[in-house]
């Protein structure tokens, strides 16, 4: 029942996008509110209590603003392309399982369990195109074709903060760019070839990094047969980079033309795609049960993400405005009006703090992309989004509340500490000082 209600509140959505109707936008908020308080009892104990109290504190704040119900309902539906975006994108694994892309892929990295350094490019490599459709799924998919290995648990922590982090920084299926450059107003076209940019440069940093490190600490390499990869599986490899390639022109291409939101772009592509894929392939009775799998498994599951990104998305639209905002905000033009440098740290510098203890990141930097204004600041919008992105690819990677640090902490039984700071902390830095070096220069 309670996946119908969120799919329904996706669909509502959608609807309500090209409708405009006011109505339907109260009913939408009240079917997102029916599904957060479902969530609350299934969510995990701390998301749902960062959920509460985010949602408690944001609905507080917006009340003593003046605004009321009318305001409590913008700051909530204001978060909804968000999480239609989180529940619909994975429907892109559909055509990718019919396809039979996973094997081939999985063939591929049992080929290189003799070459830890090659085995470490394949696993960077595959989440860096992989993983800007298929989310924290990507991260999944890889560690089942990996853990009857046993690969060393540093080696895990490495290859899936490197590999998944790179499309926190381009990829307009991910919340991160989609929010950003939804709130900066920030067309995908006219950001892409930075944040393109700064991703492809971090994975061949962690990949240096790693050789650093793996002729520091030599890994035991597998006695395998290693055995040619057939045609079929180069075939279909090629085929993995041509679709996700295909995707992106797609997403450039309808934004151009149409000008509509790129949140909404992503949900229809991810609705259609994999429609189109079935009826071209007459894969229908194949595809049935992902379809129920998605419909009865995938979607109940949101419930972390649910409890998360609608308090956090409802706290950073009641803290627009308030007394301490605009301190906030009035401090970092002063930096900003002094040096770009002083101003990019002290922005990630506040929002490291500020995940690093629990809030959510759509909290803090959807605060900050809807309070900042470029102009005043003296940045053009381009140079701001970077800047947040850069903020919330560090809080991703390095903070133990994020959704990426607890899986992988999960699969590599390390902690978020360990994890973060210590496997990766330096890696992150290096990325960070490249990529505000470089928006500075440029």
């Amino acid at each position: 029942m309670r996946s119908y209600l969120i799919l329904g509140m996706c669909t509502l959505f959608i609807i309500q996008y090209f409708a405009g109707a006011v109505w339907l936008q109260y009913v939408v908020v009240l079917l997102s509110l029916m599904a957060f308080l479902g969530s609350a009892g299934k969510a995990d104990r701390i998301p749902r209590l960062l959920g509460l109290f985010m949602m408690s504190a944001g609905i507080i704040i917006e009340w003593n603003k003046g605004t009321g119900v009318a305001g409590i309902s913008e700051g909530i539906f204001l978060i909804l392309p968000l999480l239609s975006l989180i529940t619909l994108a994975p429907l892109l694994a559909i055509p990718l399982r019919l396809g039979g892309y996973f094997k081939s892929v999985s063939r591929l990295l049992y080929n290189l369990l003799h070459h830890p350094q090659k085995l470490y490019a394949g696993i960077t490599g595959t989440l860096f195109i992989v993983s800007p459709i298929l989310n924290l799924g990507s991260v999944r998919i890889i560690n089942e074709f990996l853990e009857d290995l046993k690969l060393p648990s540093v080696m895990s922590a490495k290859s899936y903060i490197v590999g998944f982090s790179t499309a926190l920084m381009w990829s307009p299926y991910f919340a991160s760019v989609s929010l950003v450059l939804h709130y900066l107003h920030v067309p995908f076209k006219d950001y892409v070839i930075y944040g393109m940019g700064i991703s492809i440069l971090s994975l061949v940093v962690g990949n240096v990094f790693f050789v650093i490190w793996e002729k520091r600490n030599p890994i035991a390499k597998e006695q395998t047969t290693i055995q040619r990869m057939e045609k079929k599986h180069r075939k279909k490899l090629m085929e993995l980079i041509l679709f996700v390639i295909l995707l992106m022109i797609m997403c450039l291409f309808i934004e151009s033309l149409t000008k509509w939101s790129m949140i909404v772009i992503v949900c229809l592509i991810s609705i259609f795609v994999p429609l189109i894929f079935i009826a071209v392939t007459f894969k229908w009775k194949q595809a049935k049960p992902l379809w129920v799998d998605f419909r009865d498994r995938a979607v109940p599951m949101m419930n972390n993400e649910i409890m998360l990104f609608m308090s956090a998305g409802m706290l950073a639209f009641a803290l627009k405005g308030t007394n301490v905002m605009n301190g906030v905000s009035q401090f970092l033009k002063v930096l900003a009006n002094q040096s770009f440098f002083l101003f990019a740290l002290a922005v990630l510098l506040i929002v490291f703090c500020l995940t690093y203890i629990g809030i959510h990141q759509i909290a803090v930097v959807g605060a900050l992309a809807m309070q900042l204004n470029p102009a005043e600041l003296g940045i053009n919008s381009i140079a701001l989004a970077f800047i947040l992105l850069l903020t919330w690819y560090i809080s991703t990677a390095l903070s133990p509340f994020s959704g990426l640090n607890l899986m992988v902490s999960r699969f590599s039984h390390l902690s978020g500490v360990q994890v973060g700071l210590r496997i990766n902390g330096l890696y992150i830095l290096t990325v960070v000082t490249i990529g505000v070096a470089a928006i500075s220069f440029l």
